[in-house]
């Protein structure tokens, strides 16, 4: 079968779904401070209902985002050797996390022991020289649920885990030069007609069913079987498809109707989990398997809609898409911490919620686009944030939106 191939230097769209995919990912964080669900730092009061809206983004969001990084790592591979694609990979990732992982995350450690020990009277940890005792892993930070291990690299997982699937890509682009090109062909014999829509289910179904049973999902890197299987094969999914026409096509065909059976997965899979939250027990096997396929259909088919809408209305760059472009790996780095930071404060001075909400968002947005606009000016730095190298003069100019 001969594969469908348009050779552009770049898919305008997805680096709009990139960002906006990040910028849910902030929303989803702040979030994670009010829904019921465990969490570094807790809302005094939190909000039930904010769980259904939250398992808007919950199935798919990082799916997504390991397929537009498998996208965007096709066409750099495709004009570089494997050691260039490589050592350039790992500059842009490595450096960022440890930076992270000693400077960037420890805040939310420390607050999470802070609030813990604050809820829990006579408890043996101590915030006391709190950063040497992060950093030496000497801490001690247990409770019932266990301990709490450091260093660690919290919400950084996804750049952990984005280098070592670039590492295994490369691996595998020394043995298979043209494995763009085949997965590319392979993909778009198996994603045609409703194969597009099941198969991509019936995969992702068959996961949930057996290795998230056994393993769920622990982000920590060793032994997080069912989170590798999804994440490395949508980023392997994404180095495919990016520079197919066809599957291209396909997806903008089939949006609506992706869309149309997002809403109703998602509407039965919400209210599953909503409705059996916590100790409620659920009544049949059988209707726990059938979510083990429910919340797979949900997340594909909002991939689906979501590229195919994407594909057919983002497909313009410009500067604001360059600026957004550059600016989102800044963001994510810094984001959670603000928000931990912040809401631990704030949830002390007794403002109404949706007030407090307000300000969290506002600061949070604020603290990424400050960080951004400081680190990107200075040379030293910007590595440390994962910037692409600038000249001094282009770092340096205010952001240009038109």
């Amino acid at each position: 079968m001969t594969s469908t191939v348009s050779k552009p230097d770049r898919r305008h769209d997805l680096d709009w779904i990139r960002v906006g995919a990040f910028f849910l990912l902030i929303l989803y964080h702040v979030g994670m401070f009010y829904v019921p669900w465990d969490w570094h730092v807790k809302s005094p009061h939190p909000v039930p209902a904010l769980e259904p809206v939250m398992m808007l983004t919950n199935p798919w969001r990082l799916t997504l985002l390991f397929l537009v990084s498998g996208a965007a790592t096709r066409f750099m591979a495709d004009k570089v050797t494997v050691g260039h694609l490589t050592g350039a990979r790992v500059a842009r990732l490595l450096p960022p996390l440890l930076f992270a992982m000693f400077v960037i995350v420890p805040p939310q450690s420390y607050y999470q022991v802070v609030e813990y020990a604050a809820a829990h009277p006579g408890w043996s940890g101590s915030a006391d020289g709190f950063w040497l005792k992060y950093v030496t892993a000497s801490g001690h930070w247990c409770s019932p649920q266990g301990c709490l291990i450091t260093p660690t690299y919290n919400h950084m997982w996804f750049v952990a885990y984005l280098l070592v699937y670039t590492l295994a890509l490369a691996g595998l682009l020394l043995a298979w030069r043209r494995l763009g090109e085949h997965l590319q062909v392979a993909a778009e014999r198996v994603l045609s007609g409703l194969g597009l829509i099941l198969w991509p289910i019936l995969f992702l179904g068959l996961l949930r069913a057996t290795l998230y049973v056994r393993y769920g999902e622990t982000h920590a890197l060793i032994g997080d079987h069912y989170v590798h299987a999804v994440s490395f094969s949508a980023f392997l999914l994404g180095f495919g498809l990016a520079k197919s026409e066809a599957l291209r096509q396909r997806l903008i065909a089939v949006r609506w109707p992706a869309l149309g059976l997002a809403v109703v997965a998602y509407v039965a899979w919400a209210s599953f989990v909503y409705i059996y939250r916590g100790d409620t027990p659920i009544p049949s096997a059988g209707l726990k398997l059938a979510m083990r396929f429910v919340q797979p259909a949900d997340a594909w088919c909002a991939i689906v809609a979501i590229l195919g809408f994407g594909a057919k209305h983002l497909n313009r760059g410009g500067p604001a898409l360059r600026y957004l472009t550059l600016g989102v790996f800044p963001f994510y780095l810094v984001h959670q911490t603000l928000i931990v930071v912040a809401a631990h404060h704030l949830a002390k001075l007794g403002l109404p919620q949706p007030l407090e909400a307000l300000i969290l968002i506002a600061f949070t947005f604020a603290g990424c686009l400050a960080t951004y606009e400081i680190v990107r000016r200075i040379p030293g730095v910007r590595l440390l944030f994962g910037l692409k190298g600038q000249s001094a003069a282009v770092a340096s100019r205010p952001p240009a939106f038109a």
